[in-house]
């Protein structure tokens, strides 16, 4: 770890969402937009596992306070979004993480997106029964 500094900061992107991750030695709590991590991901364990999956890759589940800000889109997406951001926040603590966390594919930026609505169909690709006569 930098030991000139305690805090260490990751931003991470997924669909619409935006997560800024800011980590700070601790004790290993977890808040998310000012609420207790369970509580904002509606007590979903795959979440909440999603989540911790960059600390218990590298062992560190209680090392760290996380406190996260997160927008835009839904909670699916910002559950991606928060898992990247606390990896690269990983990343920035100490660079030999890096190749512990590449390797589970936590550093990787999903990059599908929604595709945008054509004119003459209803959605991107959905258009209007065909009518033979």
């Amino acid at each position: 770890m930098n030991s000139e500094t305690t805090t260490f900061y990751g931003i991470g992107r997924r669909k619409e969402s935006v997560a800024q991750a800011l980590l700070t030695i601790g004790s290993g709590k977890v808040v998310i937009n000012d609420k207790p991590a369970k509580e904002y991901l509606q007590d979903n364990e795959s979440r909440l596992l999603r989540i911790n999956k960059p600390l218990g890759t590298l062992n560190l589940t209680n090392s760290f306070d996380i406190s996260i800000k997160t927008k835009g889109g839904g909670i699916a997406g910002q559950t991606d979004a928060i898992c990247l951001a606390i990896s690269r926040a990983l990343v920035e603590c100490d660079p030999n993480n890096r190749s512990g966390l590449k390797a589970e594919g936590l550093l990787t930026r999903d990059a599908r997106i929604k595709e945008r609505k054509k004119y003459g169909l209803k959605k991107a690709r959905k258009a209007s029964q065909f009518s033979k006569r």
